[in-house]
């Protein structure tokens, strides 16, 4: 694995964070629709805790948004060329010390259909199903991590 840092985004780092989010593979075809005119905003950023895997040279190899209040995770993406690096598991480790910092007992994924399996295989637990609603035209796993 390349050498990579997880740092906290800011607001400079919006349009690309918005472009890992468009350029997504996980969301083409029937997905598309999610995704399209998508914008991680430089307000949302400061907002939330969003922190970045980058490597040595500052590029964005992906993202997660933990959204304290709510205890949800509500995005998480690594780069299609990064896929397979352990990048994703990375994030979710970092994620879940966040959150434990943040006295946080449990997180919450609304997860893409695909990414279903990676969220098991980091150790989140099934515990239903949202229907379609909106845009979404599709039932999307709800899952959460323990992280107490």
């Amino acid at each position: 694995m390349p050498d990579i840092t997880i740092r906290r985004a800011t607001a400079d780092d919006s349009k690309r964070l918005t472009r890992l989010v468009r350029t997504s593979g996980a969301y083409r075809g029937d997905y598309a629709a999610m995704v399209d005119g998508y914008q991680v905003g430089g307000a949302y950023i400061e907002h939330h805790r969003v922190f970045a895997a980058v490597d040595a040279n500052d590029r964005v190899l992906g993202f997660y948004a933990l959204l304290v209040d709510e205890a949800e995770l509500d995005l998480a993406f690594v780069a299609d060329s990064a896929q397979g690096l352990g990048i994703g598991r990375l994030l979710v480790e970092h994620m879940t010390g966040q959150a434990r910092a943040a006295g946080l007992h449990a997180v919450r994924v609304v997860a893409h259909p695909p990414a279903e399996e990676f969220y098991l295989r980091t150790g989140a637990v099934r515990t239903g199903t949202l229907p379609p609603a909106g845009r979404i035209h599709w039932a999307r796993p709800e899952l959460r991590y323990d992280v107490a």
